[in-house]
């Protein structure tokens, strides 16, 4: 049956944290016999699960044929699993439209960078821009939320399905190009000006009308870097557009119900920040083992942590979605074994499900939903883990899912994570500028951003991010890595704000136009700092820079920057090639690094960087990692060996102890 809205939803757009950290589930009752339902459903709730999403891939199971819709599983899937007392997160179906909307609009298909049509047989196989597939996404939308908007097991809703997954941002279609070309009118109002910013008396690239414009592929040579990033800009806007219309209809059917999307793991391909003003809590997928081998750690790293993963990826991804999610953030898919999709799938070690639930809860994630109910034994995910295996058993996940639903009844409720002293800024205008002018294929400003990262979180410090719009007041350290592009209004923001600054290299090193600045890098930046950069290098891996910082020698690379200076110098190169040369130049609120920093030399300029700013830090904590939430502190042992927390003495232990073993957790109260 079709239930109707019966009782109130407990959660609403504005609750802003829940009394404790809740627990749930993707199921996919279409891939299962119906006679398995209320016994998944049981069990379930029986392990200590609060919610469970479905639907974000059954669009051709509801409308099988155009007009056709079949609602009655998913009524009755709904009514089991609410029944027993799980509450539904519903997605709408669009990642994945019907092999009979494709043959109907072909025009749908993305087309990729080579303009090779994107063909239909897996998932997102859809172009952003394609007018009829916008008519066809809302509609199936709007069917569903109108059916299920009021359904009292129906609690939240999540919008498609990771956009950006399979590189599926940027096509390069005819509707693309269209609709690229009317946003450049729009931006630019006449090709004069967009001649002017694109630099076309370069290479005579002139334009005499928008309709001229095509798309930056397949070209010669490079195209104008600023035509790459208004591509980039524009396909942005197109992601959001296309997701505020889904919420829109939802909240015209649901109101109260929270919305969400599910974003991926160091995806800059949009701008988060503008799809998380239109949603309710911001939700991304945890996948650490591919995360891993993908990754910024040398081989040797790699190796070191194959079975726990990066220490500081999953972290990082907590604290930016909680910005992108304005302090409300969920986890919709926790590995909870090996996966399938990266070049090698290894393993997890045990306790390493137990240990990423609760990092989550630790950075302020509210909720932690694995991925998947049970291991499918068919089609492309086979090898992916589940809690149960595909017979049903338990799988190692289910024990330690099991073990934290036991361990969040010896915790105190009602503990939210606090606002931190320390600021990362991520600017996703200057990781595109990046995209466009790398100047050396071993620059990643994904992996320094993770770096600096990673070297706060070794030292004991909690971080928050933030992105030029943001509001600067309690910070006391600003640490802007790679801040390619600096607007004025940010800059005046930090001048007025009481926080100190540590610029990376590269930053206000580009104008909004992808031009370098008139009075030279780093632009409006030199308002707080008398920097001028006369010169930069990109420099190969098999070469290393020296830098002197107070009395120790450390090794630098990949990026020199020569720069012109009146503020006292704290650092300077060492060598044969402009010996003395400063290296990291500074006031008494901002400072400048003119080189890539990394390893110890990244560790004493972040750690100078807290003193300065009185912000109190540890020793180096090795593989032990240290975060609070309100009242609660966590202690996370990455390593192979025991570590000792570095609790007071008066501390409570309510998980764990002062001895920590390898992939362990402990948690306390001082």
């Amino acid at each position: 049956m079709h239930m109707p809205l019966t009782r109130p939803n407990r959660f609403n757009a504005d609750q802003q944290e829940t009394d404790m950290l809740e627990l749930g589930v993707c199921y996919y009752p279409e891939q299962w016999p119906r006679e398995k339902w209320e016994e998944d459903a049981r069990r379930m709730v029986e392990l200590g699960l609060a919610w469970v999403r479905i639907g974000e891939f059954a669009w051709a199971k509801i409308e099988p044929r155009p007009g056709e819709f079949h609602w009655e599983w998913l009524d009755d899937a709904i009514d089991v699993l609410g029944s027993a007392g799980l509450k539904v997160i519903l997605g709408t179906p669009t990642a994945a439209p019907p092999k009979w909307l494709i043959d109907r609009h072909p025009d749908i298909l993305p087309v990729d960078v080579n303009g090779v049509v994107r063909k239909f047989g897996a998932r997102r196989h859809y172009c952003f821009s394609s007018r009829a597939y916008r008519v066809e996404a809302a509609r199936i939308t709007d069917a569903m939320a109108e059916r299920y908007g009021g359904h009292a097991f129906v609690h939240a809703w999540q919008t498609d399905n990771e956009y950006g997954d399979h590189d599926t941002i940027y096509s390069y279609s005819a509707e693309a190009e269209r609709a690229f070309r009317l946003w450049l009118a729009e931006r630019y109002g006449t090709t004069d000006e967009l001649n002017r910013a694109w630099g076309t008396a370069f290479w005579a690239m002139n334009y005499n009308s928008f309709d001229e414009i095509e798309l930056p592929n397949n070209l010669v040579e490079e195209p104008s870097p600023t035509h790459i990033v208004d591509f980039i800009r524009f396909s942005s806007d197109q992601v959001k557009s296309f997701n505020k219309v889904q919420v829109d209809i939802i909240r015209g059917h649901a109101p109260g119900r929270p919305v969400t999307h599910n974003f991926m793991s160091h995806n800059t391909d949009f701008d988060h920040y503008k799809v998380g003003e239109d949603i309710d809590i911001a939700s991304w997928d945890v996948y650490p083992m591919g995360g891993l081998l993908n990754g910024r750690l040398s081989a040797d790293d790699k190796g070191r942590y194959l079975r726990v993963g990066d220490p500081d990826q999953p972290a990082f991804n907590h604290d930016l979605y909680r910005t992108v999610g304005r302090g409300r953030v969920w986890v919709m898919e926790q590995q909870p074994g090996p996966v399938n999709w990266a070049a090698h799938n290894q393993s997890p070690a045990d306790g390493m499900v137990r240990l990423w639930t609760w990092l989550a809860y630790a950075h302020g994630v509210d909720m932690v939903n694995y991925f998947r109910w049970r291991q499918v034994p068919f089609a492309q995910e086979q090898f992916h883990a589940g809690l149960l295996l595909p017979n049903s058993e338990p799988d190692q996940g289910y024990l330690e899912v099991a073990q934290v639903a036991e361990e969040m009844k010896l915790l105190p409720k009602g503990e939210a994570r606090g606002k931190a002293k320390v600021a990362i800024l991520l600017d996703y205008n200057s990781r595109w500028a990046t995209r466009a002018l790398p100047q050396g294929r071993t620059y990643s400003a994904a992996a320094t951003a993770l770096d600096w990262y990673s070297t706060v979180s070794r030292l004991g410090v909690d971080v928050d991010f933030i992105g030029q719009h943001s509001n600067l007041e309690g910070y006391q350290l600003v640490l802007a890595p790679d801040l390619v592009i600096a607007n004025q209004a940010f800059v005046e923001k930090l001048a007025k704000s009481e926080a100190k600054v540590l610029f990376g290299p590269r930053s206000g090193s580009k104008t909004e136009d992808m031009h370098i600045p008139e009075g030279l890098p780093p632009g409006p930046l030199a308002a707080l700092i008398d920097v001028s950069v006369a010169r930069v290098e990109s420099l190969p891996e098999f070469h290393e820079e020296l830098v002197l910082y107070g009395n120790e020698t450390y090794p630098s690379g990949i990026w020199r920057e020569t720069v012109r200076t009146s503020e006292t110098v704290l650092a300077t190169f060492e060598g044969e090639y402009r010996n003395g040369a400063p290296a990291l130049v500074g006031n008494d609120r901002a400072r400048y690094l003119a080189a890539t920093a990394q390893g110890d030399f990244l560790r004493k300029v972040i750690n100078d960087a807290l003193g300065w700013a009185s912000v109190e830090a540890l020793a180096d904590l090795g593989d032990l990692r240290i975060t609070r939430r309100g009242k609660l502190n966590f202690a996370f042992n990455y390593g192979k060996e025991q570590a000792d927390v570095p609790a007071g003495a008066a501390a409570t232990f309510h998980v764990g102890g002062r001895k920590l073993g390898p992939v362990d957790v402990a948690i306390w109260t001082e």
